[in-house]
């Protein structure tokens, strides 16, 4: 049986493939009805409608929106023409829709009831495409002129010019339709209907038409014929006539506007779907439900709004029914229209699959498939989908779908001839003469779509089929491939790999697949190479002119050799094995980085990790040069695999990118190159796939060996080669038997702490310590200096490979043993140093610390050493050993300089005796302790300086018994001498008391040898000069006292009790009580003394004022008039100066002093008016 009488239906007879709305021929009509399928998603569908629908006969409502959404081909316009018909019920053949309907529906007579019910009213359709119907300037009112123009044709005026619609139906209101008609056919000659559609050139016939109909004037005619504002409709309006429409049918009357694609007409227009809205919203809240609003879209209505939802939540409430149409209702469609079987080729169908099912399950396997596409699941669907296979349901529509907004010329395909119904039919018609064991191969459905394909892409197959006519290159079942990979090219869910093609291109239960995979790949070739394909790792894509065009410039770019190699290297070194130290145990070992000859980052000059790719020679990969060149490194050689040949594309890519001024092309190229940087990086990333898997199967060659590394990933192959080379290269790694941790391990090695308990000979580290010796005795031996970094450095390297604190560690030994010696800048450092870890370690370190072989002092020398510190410290206790002893003298002497230096800084501001013996100590003890770089220098320093260190040590008796019992005493005397500096004058009355202190002058000086035997004498001297002073203290204070006594007197008897001077009395009696405190504190007999003026100037000043406040007036001089009062002359003179100190024994002698006092005083009244003495 052929397949072309496997069906029930005749596969040949013509099917309305694609549903128009508009489409409304009676025998149309007739087969879309009788032919429509009503699957088990469409009669969910249309229960939720007819319920919705219902209930608003019984509840008015203002959610008269339903939306209707499904990707092309689904069927929603199908369904929306059924609804159409079946809510009018018109008549199909002589039979009413429902009628037909109820046939459909004999299963489920619930939901017929329904529909039934739902139908006895009046209804009328408003069935249209707004795509078609809509007009081409998509302004912000788009909606509602398009809304105008249906309801207005639906009453019969003319919807396509609102404002001969909106005169038409002015004119039906007034009843006279028929008049004005008839009026205008008499004047014009042409009936309204027809010279309507040209409605501007007939102003002259219109004008007097109205003037007579309407009875207006010739001027408001006018003005109406040429207002431009009377198309201009508000959505108030267009709602109120249609209300007003509504209202003026029966009660049970509905009004539905069905409109097809608004989904794709609006998309995200803001202005649209803000029209829609308000428009759907008027309806809703004016209308009472009885008028519904129907509308499709490929998208739901929540995706439409998803970007601005806040603004179109109220759209959402008014399309409160929301059908969605799936791909199984298409399926289910395609099946009981196109594949009905008769029951006899449905039961040999079901045969032939048992006899093949292993067969067709191994035949449609996919290999990284997205979604869930597969062949058949049993026999039964085999033979409901034969000659197709289930994946192609599913595959045909996303490719619909990507045509759509990729590859066709501008039509819409739901307003073209194709669809998925009409693709099945044809795929099937092309195979119809062929047996039970043909199948349609994929690329069949390309004469679906080619006629409205863009001529870009239809030039290219065509160019192809023309070189496969012709021979050039290109064989016929290339170009069907090649309609294939166009088919596929947009579609993620299954990529276009070799695998994946073959199955594609399968047309027989009996194909070899091993055949026509040969067949698929040799095909590939060609179209590679005529450059009508492009391949990017393993998977295919098809080009169009300008594509190849650039593919052709691309493969044209030359990439360095040298760039390819570094990029490589970064793949593996950056992305594949980034581990830059290689963890063997606790060990972390360096290794450098090659590919090829490249080194990547910094040379260490350890390990080797080699990488060749295909870029290198073969002669440079022969086993022998290998075996030969791996010693030291391991050198992996990578196979030839896909990752050059797709590293080198993505370069290519990259490079040409670079140099075209891409923002100067024109979009279309700028579109291609974006699609190649994209490809590019698919590139990339199939290349460094590819990489790993080179290295997964890469051959090892590690230190002059052939290893096999049988499992793992390319990570995981590397590790198992550099621990291979580890263990081979790094022999002495295991002489380091315990390993430190921290510079705490080190400074117990230094002290012997980390050996306690341990039997001698059996300390960690032994053989390493014995390696290090061994190496630096040569050093020795060769007069080579050998610092700590160049120890590290040696032993960090091949073949010992020990970490910086293990090294450090035996070093530690060594010294702590007396092995070697340690010097920083110069100095020898010791055991105990805190810093010598760091010099042992740390990088800033290690270059300036020098270790050598210890030379070891004389055993005479240390012996004579020992014996002088014994008694030079008075300590008997020691150390016998080179480092000990060495640690002993520097702190001992160290100690004794600090002490020395405590001392000296006591003589600061002090005539202390004996200085420069704390000098001269400090000075021997320097000098010494400037040898402690070298052990065996400072043993001779302290040898040599014994007896000067005595001798000094000797004569320092006398300056520490000084300070620690004399220093007191010394102070005081000192102290003394300054306090009575300036009572020499007044002690010279106190003999005893005189010479008490030019004894302590004496003792005091410490020029020439200090007799440190007078100081005791120093107390007996100061309590002699003591009591002599306070004698003297005694009676100045009792002359002073005296005098404020006297001051006191003649003030008090000068104010004579006199009010008028109480307070000058009060104030002097204050200030001599202060004084007479002062006398008593001061201790100073010249301070004593310097009293005196101030105790009587006190006693003038006041005496005066008394004087002056107690003197009468003296009469004024008489004014000459034009004549200025003489000014007097009056001289101020010193006391003191006037009246010189005398002592004074008599009578007699005091009548002298005041005699020769009036004569001085008279003579220096002359030449002047008055004296004032101060």
């Amino acid at each position: 049986m052929i397949i072309r009488d496997m069906f029930s239906d005749d596969i040949n007879r013509p099917i309305n493939g694609v549903i128009k709305v508009d489409q409304d021929a009676t025998d149309v009509i007739d087969q879309e009805v009788r032919e429509y399928v009503i699957t088990k998603e469409l009669k969910r569908h249309f229960i939720t409608f007819f319920n919705y629908y219902s209930d608003a006969f019984e509840t008015p409502t203002a959610d008269i929106g339903v939306w209707i959404s499904g990707f092309f081909g689904s069927g929603k316009s199908h369904f929306l023409k059924m609804l159409s018909y079946i809510l009018e019920n018109r008549d199909v053949g002589g039979v009413k829709t429902v009628e037909l309907f109820r046939r459909k529906f004999e299963d489920d007579p619930a939901t017929f009831m329904l529909i039934d019910k739902a139908t006895r009213g009046k209804t009328e359709t408003i069935l249209f495409n707004i795509d078609v119907e809509g007009p081409i300037n998509k302004d912000k009112t788009a909606v509602l002129r398009v809304f105008a123009k249906m309801f207005y044709t639906r009453l019969g005026y003319y919807g396509e010019n609102l404002k001969v619609a909106k005169l038409e139906h002015y004119i039906d209101q007034c009843g006279k339709t028929e008049e004005f008609r008839r009026v205008f056919e008499e004047k014009k000659g042409m009936p309204w209907l027809k010279a309507r559609q040209a409605f501007s050139f007939h102003g002259k016939y219109i004008v007097p038409t109205l003037m007579e109909v309407l009875d207006m004037s010739e001027e408001d005619a006018k003005n109406w014929f040429n207002d431009k504002s009377a198309t201009e409709m508000s959505i108030a309006q267009l709602v109120s006539e249609i209300k007003e429409y509504v209202n003026s049918k029966p009660k049970d009357f509905r009004l539905l506007f069905m409109i097809d694609e608004v989904g794709q007409y609006v998309g995200t227009d803001t202005d649209m779907l803000l029209n829609l809205q308000s428009l759907i919203e008027e309806i809703g809240s004016k209308c009472g439900g009885k008028v519904w609003v129907v509308c499709t879209g490929q998208e739901a209505i929540d995706e439409i709004i998803k970007v601005r939802a806040d603004e179109f939540s109220r759209i959402q409430a008014r399309f409160k029914t929301r059908l969605s149409l799936s791909s199984s209702s298409v399926d289910e469609v395609i099946q009981k229209r196109i594949l009905n079987k008769k029951p006899e080729a449905a039961a040999q169908l079901e045969a032939l699959y048992n006899e093949n099912d292993s067969v067709l399950r191994n035949l449609f396997s996919f290999t990284d498939s997205v979604l869930d596409i597969k062949g058949y699941n049993g026999a039964g669907e085999f033979a409901v989908d034969f000659p197709f296979v289930p994946y192609q349901f599913i595959i045909i529509q996303k490719v619909f779908a990507e045509i759509r907004k990729h590859g066709n010329s501008g039509k819409h395909l739901s307003g073209g001839e194709r669809s998925m119904l009409s693709g099945f039919q044809e795929a099937a018609q092309a195979i119809q003469e062929k047996d039970k064991y043909a199948l349609v191969p994929f690329f069949r459905f390309y004469d679906t779509v080619h006629t409205f394909l863009d001529g870009s892409i239809r030039r290219v197959i065509e160019r192809c089929e023309r070189a496969a006519n012709n021979g050039n290159g290109i064989e016929p079942q290339d170009v069907n491939l090649l309609k294939l990979l166009y088919l596929v090219r947009y579609i993620d869910d299954i990529k276009a790999t070799l695998d994946n093609l073959v199955i594609l291109m399968a047309d027989d239960i009996r194909t070899d697949k091993v055949l026509l995979r040969e067949a698929v790949r040799a095909s590939l070739d060609r179209l590679l190479s005529q450059n009508y394909i492009g391949r990017s790792g393993d998977t295919y894509n098809f080009l169009t002119d300008e594509e190849q065009d650039i593919q052709r410039e691309i493969k044209n770019t030359p990439v360095d050799t040298a760039a390819m190699v570094e990029r490589i290297a970064h793949m593996i070194y950056g992305d594949i094995y980034t581990t830059k130290k290689y963890r063997y145990g606790i060990y972390d070992f360096a290794f450098d980085q090659m590919v090829d000859g490249v080194t990547v980052g910094a040379a260490s000059g350890g390990m080797r990790l080699k990488f060749l790719t295909v870029a290198t020679d073969a002669v440079e990969k022969s086993e022998l040069r290998l075996m030969a060149e791996s010693s030291g490194q391991a050198i992996v050689v990578l196979p030839d695999s896909p990752y050059y040949e797709s590293l080198e594309n993505a370069m290519k890519i990259r490079k040409y990118v670079k140099q075209r001024n891409v923002a100067q092309l024109p979009k279309s190229v700028q579109d291609i190159i974006r699609d190649q940087q994209d490809e590019a990086a698919d590139y990339e990333q199939s290349a460094m796939d590819d990489l790993r898997k080179a290295i997964e199967n890469a051959a090892f060659y590690v230190d002059g060996e052939h290893i096999e590394i049988k499992s793992g990933d390319a990570k995981a192959k590397i590790d198992q080669a550099l621990e291979y080379l580890v263990s081979h290269v790094y022999s002495d790694l295991d002489l380091i038997t315990k390993n430190a941790d921290s510079d705490a391990d080190i400074i117990a090695i230094l002290d012997g702490s980390a050996d306690s308990g341990m039997l001698p000979g059996f300390a960690p580290n032994q053989d390493a310590a014995a390696k290090m010796e061994e190496f630096l005795e040569m050093q020795f031996r060769k007069n080579l200096p050998t610092s700590m970094a160049d120890i590290q450095s040696r032993y960090q390297a091949i073949p010992y490979g020990w970490r910086e604190i293990d090294i450090a560690a035996v070093a530690a030994r060594l010294i702590y043993e007396q092995k070697v010696t340690i010097k920083y800048a110069g100095t020898t450092i010791q055991p105990n140093n805190p810093k010598l870890p760091d010099m042992l370690r740390k990088k800033s370190e290690t270059g300036k610390t020098i270790i050598s072989t210890r030379q070891i002092v004389s055993v005479a020398k240390m012996k004579e050493a020992k014996e002088f510190l014994r008694d030079y410290f008075d300590i008997m206790d020691v150390p016998d050993d080179e480092d000990g002893l060495i640690a002993f003298i520097i702190q001992k002497f160290s100690d004794l300089k600090v002490h020395y230096a405590d001392l000296g800084k006591r003589y600061e501001g002090h005539q202390y005796p004996d200085h420069v013996l704390v000098t001269t100590g400090i000075q021997l003890i320097d000098d010494v302790l400037s040898q402690q770089k070298d052990n065996i220098a400072l043993i001779d320093r302290v040898i040599k300086r014994q007896d000067e260190l005595d001798d000094n040590k000797e004569a320092m008796q006398n300056v520490e018994s000084f300070f620690k019992n004399q220093v007191t005493v010394f102070d005081a005397a000192v102290q003394l001498e300054a306090d009575l500096a300036n009572e020499l004058d007044y002690l010279s009355k106190e003999p005893e008391a005189n010479t008490a202190l030019n004894q302590i002058r004496l003792i005091l000086m410490s020029t020439g040898k200090f007799d440190y035997k007078r100081i005791p004498e120093l107390n007996t001297l100061m309590a002699t000069v003591h009591e002599g002073h306070d004698r003297l203290l005694a009676a100045k204070r009792d002359e002073l006292l005296e005098i404020v006594r006297q001051c006191m007197e003649a003030i008090h008897t000068a104010g004579s009790g006199d009010l008028d001077v109480k307070n000058l009395i009060t104030a002097a009696d204050n200030f001599y009580i202060q004084k007479k405190q002062r006398i008593a504190e001061l201790k100073s007999l010249a301070l004593l003394d310097g009293l005196v003026p101030l105790l009587l100037n006190q006693k003038d000043e006041t005496c005066g004022k008394i004087e002056a406040i107690n003197r009468p007036p003296e009469p004024k001089p008489p004014v000459i008039p034009g004549k200025p009062a003489p000014k007097k002359i009056i001289k101020a003179l010193n006391r003191q100066v006037v009246f010189p100190a005398k002592r004074l024994e008599s009578d007699a002698d005091i009548d002298a002093y005041v005699e020769k006092m009036r004569e001085q005083l008279k003579t220096l009244m002359k030449n002047c008016d008055g004296i004032e003495l101060k």
